[in-house]
């Protein structure tokens, strides 16, 4: 038969009490009786010991009427009691502030935020900016937070992180790449409250934002895009290996159509589905636009009429699509992604195949010795719709996704050159 023993409350009042020292008084007596079961605080804490272990065990009552279990670690009864206690006030503690009575440490948080972010990654829902949030989570907050409380970080934790981080990185970071910091930060507090381990009442201390301002990343002049989109018609027949012989012709397609559309590389070019593409009747004219969602959103995009002929050849390439006429297959809304390879895969990454081409052209640097990337592509469509269409700003920041500021603030110097015929 279980015996039970009821600790009178004149026994507990010294356990209630963090600041008083524990007095054991008739407690220290109960061990002699050796009980299975003690009750404290009117029966919403309970220490009991299992078969053949010397550690009492204790459950205590949430405050939604569920119960939470978890062993004192302690053979003691007097011990055992005060952990008990103390588990329970710190439960309730946690209650009042809308925590969660489990609070995981920083790298339990770290590491679900990092699943979520590869699985959405995998599932190509994921944002191409993951990876480097990634990058930040994995290389720098980990290592320094790791065994922390996430509710527990104070202002003085984040002003000594970012000394070591840049200590880290043996440079003061620029602008953006502190934002992927924040954001990164960011990413990891919503973690924790969407699994309940944190209340969004909490505040955390924010990163800093504020660093040198990068520099815009170089265009093409419209020389030089003409010469790559002649260099690229007899380039790619000559890879020599398996994987080039791929990715070269992909990658002319890819070039092109971030060229044609302004659209950004990465996750808003890379997920685009045949199913994302139709012709948009205006009058007696018919236009080519594309639905592309990323960094901003969804929107719809006009491309340049040229952009058909890549997507001719993207289409004659692929055996998932290239039984359905190039007339009948944005109707038939067939739902894979077009910058794929024949049987449908499509390469993690294509920027180093990029890179071969710009050192293969010569036309890897600026003029001003800036690296070119893919991104700069983008930057050539801003600039020449803006000098050569006359493109008005706020029409090129709805085609691109931006801000009417923003794209006043990257191409603010083009604004004398655009009004030359009026200025001279």
């Amino acid at each position: 038969m279980t015996k039970v023993i009821k600790v009178p409350e004149s026994h507990l009042e010294v356990i209630s009490s963090p600041q008083q020292d524990f007095q054991p008084t008739a407690l220290s007596q109960l061990k002699y009786a050796e009980p299975t079961e003690l009750y404290l605080r009117d029966g919403d804490v309970v220490l009991f010991r299992r078969p053949n272990s010397p550690l009492w065990q204790c459950r205590f009552k949430r405050h939604d009427n569920t119960w939470d279990r978890v062993s004192t670690k302690q053979a003691s009864i007097e011990h055992a009691v005060r952990v008990a206690c103390d588990l329970y006030d710190e439960a309730r503690f946690r209650q009042r502030l809308g925590l969660a009575q489990k609070a995981p440490t920083f790298a339990e948080i770290a590491h679900a935020t990092l699943y979520e972010m590869r699985r959405d990654l995998g599932e190509g829902i994921g944002k191409s900016v993951y990876l480097s949030y990634i990058t930040c989570i994995e290389k720098y907050f980990l290592p320094y937070f790791q065994d922390k409380r996430l509710e527990e970080i104070t202002y003085t934790d984040i002003h000594e992180f970012e000394i070591w981080r840049n200590r880290q990185m043996r440079l003061v970071p620029k602008s953006s790449t502190l934002m992927n910091f924040a954001s990164a930060w960011t990413k990891l507090q919503q973690t924790a409250v969407n699994k309940g381990w944190i209340s969004e009442r909490v505040a955390i201390p924010k990163l800093t934002t504020r660093g040198h301002k990068g520099k815009t990343r170089p265009a093409f002049s419209r020389e030089e895009m003409d010469y790559l989109l002649g260099y690229m018609k007899d380039w790619i027949n000559h890879g020599r290996l398996e994987i080039e012989q791929l990715t070269r012709p992909l990658l002319r397609d890819y070039v092109e159509i971030l060229f044609y559309t302004g659209m950004r590389h990465g996750t808003e070019a890379l997920n685009i589905c045949w199913n994302n593409i139709e012709w948009h009747t205006q009058g007696d004219k018919k236009y080519l636009r594309i639905w592309v969602s990323g960094k901003t959103g969804g929107r719809w995009l006009i491309a340049k009429h040229k952009a058909i002929d890549a997507l001719k050849r993207l289409h004659s390439r692929q055996l998932a699509v290239k039984d359905i006429s190039f007339d009948r297959l944005f109707e038939s809304r067939a739902p894979n992604r077009i910058f794929v390879f024949a049987d449908g895969h499509q390469p993690a990454r294509i920027d180093g195949a990029f890179k071969r081409l710009m050192r293969d052209t010569g036309l890897g640097l600026s003029q001003d010795g800036q690296m070119r990337t893919l991104y700069s592509l983008r930057h050539t469509y801003a600039t020449l719709e803006l000098l050569e269409n006359k493109t008005d700003i706020h029409t090129l920041a709805k085609q691109m996704g931006n801000s009417a500021a923003m794209i006043e603030r990257h191409y603010s110097k083009l604004t004398p050159t655009m009004a030359a015929e009026q200025l001279a």
